[in-house]
């Protein structure tokens, strides 16, 4: 019985990702991106696609480390296309939010978050690109 009443309340606690949160991303600037408090935070790898397009992951996630191959800091690089698609493929099996952004032209296109791993990702005022105050993440 308290193994339901846990599971309940925990439930309970899951965020959602709301689409209007991602849809706040459209159209702003990258340097709003740049800037935002609670993605500088993050480990971020990033690529540009063969039409131009730059695709940047921000993850939210403990074991970036088994997937990078080198220390979370020095992930900000540009990497190449295939290696941006073996960490992404990597991080399949590893927990975390993986929040991806299209940026076209200094643009922002779009933002989706994939969780993997097991992990779910959750979206509030603090994912929204006007955020600027003090958060805990979890």
């Amino acid at each position: 019985m308290r193994w339901a009443v846990w599971v309940a309340l925990l439930l309970a606690g899951c965020g959602t990702v709301r689409q209007s949160d991602l849809d706040a991303w459209a159209g702003r600037p990258v340097s709003d991106l740049d800037k935002h408090p609670v993605f500088l935070t993050m480990p971020v790898v990033r690529t540009v696609a063969s039409d131009g397009t730059e695709i940047r992951n921000y993850v939210n996630g403990r074991e970036i480390r088994t997937c990078s191959g080198r220390r979370a800091s020095g992930l900000s690089n540009l990497v190449d296309t295939g290696t941006f698609n073996r960490f992404s493929s990597c991080m399949q099996a590893n927990a975390a939010c993986q929040n991806i952004f299209y940026v076209n032209d200094g643009i922002v296109t779009r933002y989706t978050p994939i969780g993997t791993g097991g992990a779910r990702c959750y979206t509030d005022e603090r994912a929204r690109p006007d955020f600027s105050g003090a958060t805990t993440i979890r």
